[in-house]
């Protein structure tokens, strides 16, 4: 089963381009960093634009943040790429004659529910400049440069 990591990576670009500001930074060269192909960037990159948290002119490699990194929450990255689409997903595929197949995920679906609501909560306070920060506690920790 593959897991979905279009946040992560999303998150991963805003970080790439809030860290080196000045530099050219094309679909390649952040499709290398994570260790994707540069389609997909762009793919992502589309939906940062559209989300209002990054500005780009077509072929021109300087992308930039739409807004300060305090400005920009891990929702406001997840609600860009993933739209409203649930953290977690029942099983839709159950045995309809089963009780247990039918009633699990109507149960399920509440708990979920509440799942969401505290994550998006949490998604809400913390913000990009958080994870710059502690990736710059992470390289300094640990003694290694970019």
């Amino acid at each position: 089963m593959k897991y979905p990591t279009r946040l992560s990576d999303a998150v991963h670009i805003l970080a790439f381009i809030a860290l080196h500001p000045d530099r050219e930074l094309t679909s390649d060269k952040l499709a290398e960093s994570v260790q994707t192909n540069p389609a997909y960037v762009r793919q992502l990159m589309s939906a940062l634009r559209k989300g209002g948290l990054l500005t780009s002119v077509k072929g021109h490699p300087r992308p930039a943040l739409a807004r300060e990194p305090e400005k920009i929450t891990l929702l406001d990255a997840y609600r860009a790429v993933e739209g409203d689409k649930p953290l977690l997903h029942q099983d839709t595929h159950t045995n309809p004659a089963c009780g247990v197949g039918v009633n699990i995920q109507l149960v399920l679906r509440d708990f979920y529910l509440d799942i969401q609501k505290a994550a998006e909560n949490r998604m809400r306070e913390i913000t990009l400049d958080d994870v710059l920060e502690q990736y710059k506690a992470k390289i300094k920790s640990i003694n290694l440069e970019e």
